[in-house]
């Protein structure tokens, strides 16, 4: 089974980089026969694959605007492909005049590739309004390469397989990224699970070594609706935008916090820190910021210094 979606996923790419493809040539590059081929292109039809055949002697080549874009290469590959350069005196006599920039633009395409996944690691915190990412701080930046690497698993619907910690113990897990869940500390994965064959919730900061399998996956929209539905995460969400300042005393302590999103952070003149960031849970929140005590003061929303107020209140009745 193995080999034959490996098979497939490389049907794919060799129509996608040479349309017109003829069977038997597709038969000789996979190694295998015709009447395998013939099966297989019906296996992707099936899948709903855009592939045609031409015609007699015109090959295969895609419909519509379906593409894959298979430059996601492993460090050996990338190696092996470099490697080439070093060799390119001695073939040059041998190669048409357009190889060397048919390769060089390959290569530019792989570093344009590793280009935008930083990118979207700079720009990611934006898709779910609450600041600036906060992964770039030091040792976090394994926490941007698996992000980034499920983003691109969950819009190419591939799965992945990674170690998941779970008290202090690590397991393989072979998951179909549906979503990712954004908290205020943490982002959690909402993934098909292989090893329990259902959709569970995977916190994104105990996925190690993700790495995208050749196998692409389906979403169950049933399923997807089921779970929020009882979950109740299907509910409208209500968005809180709190605005905080910090004594001077405090800010030093606040700027070396390490959030799994970032909030705004802003240095007034008077050396006081103003944050101002979007959540969707207040409990986890107000219970981070009762630990500066006077320290901290609420300005925004006007109801959650009420709700302060209350919860001193009982504070000092509990010591009086």
């Amino acid at each position: 089974m193995t080999d034959r979606l490996i098979r497939l996923m490389r049907i794919i790419t060799l129509v996608q980089a040479k349309p017109g493809i003829l069977a038997r040539e597709l038969a000789e590059r996979c190694e295998t026969t015709e009447r395998t081929i013939y099966r297989d292109m019906e296996a992707l039809s099936a899948m709903h694959i855009p592939i045609a055949n031409m015609g007699h002697g015109r090959g295969y080549m895609f419909i519509s605007n379906f593409a894959m874009y298979p430059l996601n290469w492993s460090d050996e590959e990338a190696h092996a492909f470099a490697h080439l350069a070093e060799v390119m005196d001695d073939i040059r006599p041998y190669l048409k005049p357009a190889f060397e920039s048919a390769y060089e633009k390959v290569v530019a395409s792989n570093q344009k590739n590793k280009t935008e996944r930083v990118e979207w690691s700079e720009q990611i915190g934006g898709l779910f309004k609450t600041g600036m990412p906060a992964w770039q701080n030091d040792g976090d930046e394994w926490k941007s390469s698996s992000l980034v690497t499920l983003l691109q698993a969950g819009m190419s619907q591939n799965t992945i397989e990674a170690e998941y910690l779970t008290q202090n113990m690590k397991k393989v897990v072979r998951l179909d990224p549906y979503c990712l869940i954004p908290r205020e500390y943490r982002f959690d994965l909402l993934a098909y699970c292989h090893l329990s064959e259902a959709l569970r919730i995977f916190e994104v900061e105990n996925l190690q070594k993700v790495r995208i399998l050749p196998r692409t996956f389906r979403k169950d929209d049933f399923l997807l609706q089921s779970h929020f539905r009882k979950s109740g995460a299907c509910q409208e969400q209500e968005w809180i935008a709190f605005k905080i300042r910090f004594s001077r005393d405090a800010v030093e302590h606040v700027m070396q916090q390490k959030f799994m999103v970032r909030p705004i952070l802003t240095i007034e003149p008077e050396g006081t820190l103003l944050l101002e960031t979007i959540l969707a849970e207040d409990q986890e929140f107000l219970r981070w910021l009762s630990q500066y005590g006077p320290e901290a003061e609420i300005l925004e929303p006007e109801g959650y210094r009420s709700v302060m107020k209350e919860r001193l209140k009982r504070w000092q009745q509990l010591y009086s």
